[in-house]
């Protein structure tokens, strides 16, 4: 048997909200801390299954892979690894694929939640994943416990009490809500991805913007203000623009922010585009506007900063009083 105690919880958790959240927490009080010979292991899929079973139907990304595994990693998970749902993968029969993560991991414990489903055409659940501890044994004992965590529930701004869910971080993300998703997350909502080239009309009018190709849902169309995470570790204030450009009849969805208090990568020596940035969305602003003149934009926009930098500013003030994530690397397996 291996020397360690290993947890181990199962799924997508894309978003990384409260309920995945309480996966991880059970499961290191489960099994102990990392120094007295506990382990926590996080098995993610990525992509989503749906994307090999009906691709149509895959819902969009909240964060890609290694940010979901930084996440993870500082809530006090030692090795996060990848699960590529292959057809493969996908069609092992419950049984079979617990098994398989027996002979691997040794679990002394799985963490799941009511709705936990997995192997071919979700047969198995958590009375099933409970039952297989028992006929998987060589002897009169189950080979590992099951904890079946309760769902949680989060209170939004409109007093609604929602279910933590990657679905209902879309659906708010999707409606501007970022506040909100905030909430369900315990942190603002963020999109990372590379800087690249736009049409350069934001610097032809005095606010130059760095534009993010992400493979994160975009938030509704609108101006956030937002926290930009540069790669040497700086965080500015951003003033951020997500979606058509009405005024220049620019119907891309594009995500543009005007990072304050910043002369930009060529400044300091750096290449233009094809680095990585990091927004945190975390206030709205304002819907989109069509100006009848640039002029009237620039007034705007001024208008939309000054908002940004008052929003940034609660936001530190609260967060100040707050526990920051942890920056420690873990283990990361793909």
């Amino acid at each position: 048997m291996a020397s360690t105690r290993t947890a181990i919880t199962i799924g997508n958790f894309d978003g990384v909200h409260r309920g995945h959240q309480e996966l991880f927490r059970r499961a290191r009080a489960a099994v102990g801390s990392t120094g007295s010979g506990g382990r926590v292991v996080v098995l993610s899929f990525c992509p989503h299954p749906m994307q090999v079973l009906r691709p149509a139907a895959a819902p969009p990304m909240l964060m890609d892979f290694p940010r979901r595994a930084e996440v993870i990693c500082s809530l006090g998970v030692d090795e996060v690894v990848q699960l590529e749902p292959t057809r493969e993968l996908l069609g092992q029969t419950p049984r079979e694929f617990v098994a398989s993560l027996i002979e691997r991991y040794e679990p002394v414990i799985f963490v799941e939640g009511e709705d936990f489903h997995f192997g071919k055409g979700r047969a198995g659940n958590v009375e099933r994943l409970r039952a297989l501890g028992s006929e998987l044994s060589t002897n009169s004992e189950p080979m590992y416990d099951v904890d079946v965590v309760e769902p949680q529930t989060v209170d939004l701004s409109d007093q609604s009490l929602v279910v933590a869910s990657s679905s209902i971080v879309r659906w708010l993300v999707q409606h501007g809500r970022v506040a909100d998703a905030a909430r369900v997350l315990g942190r603002p909502y963020e999109m990372t991805g590379t800087v690249v080239q736009g049409d350069r009309r934001g610097r032809e009018i005095g606010f130059p913007t760095a534009n993010l190709e992400t493979p994160c849902l975009l938030p509704r169309d609108g101006v956030y203000a937002a926290l930009a995470h540069l790669p040497d570790g700086r965080t500015k204030t951003a003033a951020l623009h997500v979606g058509e450009r009405a005024t220049f009849d620019d119907t891309r969805r594009t995500v543009e922010g005007y990072i304050l208090d910043w002369d930009g990568p060529l400044a300091e020596g750096g290449a233009e585009y094809g680095w990585p940035l990091r927004y945190e969305v975390v206030g709205w602003i304002r819907g989109q506007i069509a100006f009848d003149s640039i002029d009237e934009l620039v007034r705007q926009i001024e208008l939309d900063v000054t908002e940004t930098e008052r929003i940034i500013a609660r936001h530190r003030q609260r967060a100040g009083a707050g526990v920051q994530l942890s920056t420690t690397r873990k283990q990361v397996t793909a």
